[in-house]
Order: C-alpha cells, then structure tokens, then sequence
C-alpha cells in the first residue's frame, strides 16, 4: 500500500548542515509567507530551530519525498543538502573513527578523554586542526604527502606552521571575526535514531574539551609529530587488526601482544599500537541515498551535476553543498573545494534561485563563484586562501612571490602573465581585500616585481 502524503511544502530542503540551513534562510527572506520544510537526519542543526527529524530519507521525486520510515512529503520546489560521507580507512573497526558530524565530534570527545595514543590518518583540514587541538595524549600524524596540509599549502607555509606543534598554545585564541556556526539540539520527544548528520562547521571543536587521559603540556604530547612527518613522506596504506595479528601485503604475521588494542601498520614496515585510529582523508558526497529509483546525472567525484541554477538534471529539483559537483562554465578563478564556505554559499544561491524561479524572475550566476575565497584558522593563525592558491590548473606557466616573517606571517603570491591569479596568507596580514581586488581587475603587476610584496611598502594604501 503506498504511503499517505502527509504534507505538500512550496520548499521543502534536506539536510540540517550550512548549505541547507543557509537555503532555508534565503527562501523564507526572499517569500516569508511561503511554506518551508527542512528535514535532517542528524541529532543536530545548524542555527534553524523550527524542523523535522527523520530516521532517513530517500526519495522519489516526481513531487514526492519519502523518508526510510515510510513518511512522505509534497513539494513544489525541492533541494538536496545532504553533504558529504568520510572516506573511512575501514568499516565497522570499533577502533577507527571518521569525524564529519556533530555526534561523532561528540563521540570523540569521549573517546579521547580515555586515550594515551591515538593515531590521526590524513593531511586535510580535520586533521590539521585535531593535532594542534589535542591535548594530554601522544598523537601520531600518518600523512603520504611531502609537507602537512597539501590540500591548502605547500611546503613553504607548512615550514611556516609546524613551529606552533611544538609550542604552547595560548591562553586565549584567536578572536574570530566571521559568522560563528553552532547546533542547536532537537525538540523534545525527537527520534535519536542516528544517520550520518551535518558537517562540522569552521568551528567545531570550540566548546569540547578535546582532552586524552595523560596530563602533558601541548608541545609534549605532539613531540612524535615531527618524527613522523620525516619518514611518512611517501604513499602510505593502512590495516588495522587487534594483537596479536597483524596484516600486512604478504598476509598475517604474528607479533607479541602489547598493550594497545589496536595497532596500525603502514607501508613503509613502521607499526604503531594506540587506542583510536581517527580517519580524516577526506568526504565523497552522499548522494547514494537519493539515486535508486530517479535517474540524477552523476558526475565522476559522485556528486549530483548541477547547473548555474543549482538545479539537478530532475525537474524542480537543486542541490547545494558538498552533495552537487558543479558542472557549469566555471571562472578561471573559482574551483569546488567542498569546504564549508563554499556549502554556505551554494546554499545561498540556490535559495535565491528557487525563489526566483517560484516567481519567475531573471537570476544571474553570483559573484561568489567568480573568485575563490575561503577563511579559516588553522594552529591559531588565521589563513585566507584566494583563486589558484596553489596555482591549480596553471601547470608550468606561474611564479610564486613569498614574504615570510618566522612566528607572524606567510605571504605568498600567484602570477600568472604578470597578474595575480592567488594567494596565501596565514596570520594577520591585512591583505585580502587589496588582493582580492588586484585578483578580480587583472591589473599588470609585472613594473612591480618583487617589490609587490616589500614589507616596507604600504600596498593596502598603495593599490588603494
């Protein structure tokens, strides 16, 4: 028997992450009077309070969403916001732990709280910020790249960084001078029933003590992270195994039980024995959940493709957020990186273009996706990532400007043909908005040379 309908929106958004939060903020700015269901999965929403919980969703669309205990929902306009899924290193090891949510933020914590040795895989992001957060507990930091945070720096500002592992952290942080994200927790009588939640925002790990059972100061507990970074430089693989087995290419080989209850070995013959394996290399987009039965253009990362519309290739129906692969003419300036600023503005625009599109007005790509900009904080610096930071896509044809003072800033600049195509800046430069207008006019930098980045030229006022 088909499940009864128990409601048709005008909008209906799901997933309770910043994209669809963000959307739902837009939708009831742009039509107050319209009717808006934001349906989550998770434990926790970001900033929205008034929403449905659910034990699952997948869907049908044609006008109808159906969740995984049978509840169906009408709508006029539909956007999936689901994000993204970890790349877990293994399945099902009671060991290994991937952070993406609230809830298993949460869960770290507790785990944590009882470790002495934990073991964090990847170089992204979460990683970057777990092994500077962590304290009172050894920590091994398994990367295959050649300096830490390749996805954001090269080896020059990772040189820059790795000094504050070993330092003490400060009394007080950073203050932080951009929109805070926090959850807000369901209504009372609410299903706990778990299914992967939202994405950490910017500032997940503030109000959780993110503390081991040993008492050693910041720079003690991180003092096996620099040894590490010196002979994991190559491609590493992963197996995790309780004593007294391990497994390795040629198959199981017996070692003598220890202590720990879970050792990982790696590729290049080291093994290690500690109390958790966090897995931090990264998400795909979970979109799985919304593919049987409809029939979505996937792109190759397995995202749901979406136009400069935000719109799927189902009619009435978006997608924001880690969950889309943008596939419209993209600026040369601008790449998806899946971060959580690009999740905030993508749930934005396709706010504005489902409203636009209910009352057939005319909308125009934003401005957002004209340059890439990204601001976070990264071991209490703050960092600002701008265009081809990396000068991604440019191959052999760009040079790089560097200004680095040791403890206070890294400057470093993209040119392409003369003109500034990116940049990176870690600390408190006050540069990014005279380099992100150098970034967007294309001026000729080249009479300036080197001297572009001369600290005893005032270019703020210069370019002003």
């Amino acid at each position: 028997m088909a499940a009864k309908k128990e409601k048709t929106f005008k909008f209906v958004i799901v997933g309770g992450g910043i994209a669809g939060v963000t959307c739902v903020e837009q939708l009831t700015s742009q039509i107050p009077s319209a009717d808006v269901a934001l349906i989550t999965a998770g434990h926790h929403i970001k900033a929205v309070t008034n929403y449905k919980q659910v034990r699952g969703v997948m869907m049908r669309v044609k006008g109808s969403l159906e969740t995984a205990d049978g509840r169906v929902f009408g709508y006029e306009k539909l956007c999936i916001c689901s994000g993204g899924r970890p790349k877990l290193l293994t399945q099902d090891n009671p060991y290994v732990l991937g952070i993406r949510d609230t809830d298993s933020a949460q869960e770290f914590q507790k785990l944590l709280s009882k470790a002495k040795r934990i073991v964090v895989v990847g170089n992204g992001g979460i990683a970057l910020e777990l092994v500077y957060e962590v304290e009172g507990c050894e920590v091994i930091w398994a990367v295959k790249d050649k300096a830490i945070g390749n996805t954001f720096f090269d080896a020059g500002a990772a040189q820059f960084l790795i000094p504050s592992l070993e330092a003490d952290k400060p009394e007080v942080a950073a203050p932080c001078k951009r929109t805070r994200y926090t959850t807000e927790e369901p209504a009372p009588g609410a299903s706990q029933t778990f299914t992967p939640g939202s994405a950490l925002g910017p500032d997940w790990h503030e109000g959780i003590a993110l503390r081991g059972a040993q008492q050693v100061r910041h720079g003690e507990n991180l003092g096996l992270v620099l040894q590490m970074l010196l002979f994991l430089a190559l491609p590493t693989s992963f197996f995790f195994f309780s004593p007294p087995l391990l497994f390795n290419s040629s198959g199981f080989s017996s070692v003598a039980a220890g202590s720990w209850p879970v050792y990982v070995q790696l590729t290049n013959g080291k093994t290690f024995g500690c109390d958790l394996v966090v897995s931090a290399t990264g998400v795909v987009p979970n979109a799985e959940p919304f593919l049987h039965g409809n029939t979505f253009a996937v792109a190759g990362d397995g995202g749901l493709r979406v136009d400069d519309h935000m719109m799927t290739s189902e009619p009435d129906v978006y997608a924001a957020g880690d969950v889309c692969t943008a596939c419209w003419e993209l600026s040369s300036l601008w790449q998806q990186m899946r971060l959580w600023t690009q999740a905030r503005q993508m749930g934005w625009y396709a706010g504005r273009c489902m409203a636009a599109h209910v009352l057939s007005e005319p909308i125009e790509l934003d401005f957002c996706f004209e340059l890439f900009s990204h601001i976070t904080k990264f071991f209490n610096y703050k960092v600002v990532l701008l265009g081809k930071f990396n000068g991604q896509g440019l191959g052999s044809d760009h040079e790089l400007l560097v200004r680095c003072t040791k403890g206070r800033e890294y400057v470093k600049v993209v040119l392409s043909g003369g003109r500034m195509v990116g940049a990176v800046l870690i600390g408190e430069t006050d540069l990014e908005e005279t380099f992100e207008n150098l970034i967007l006019n294309q001026m000729d930098l080249t009479p300036y040379g080197e001297e572009l980045l001369n600290p005893d030229v005032d270019i703020e006022d210069y370019f002003d």
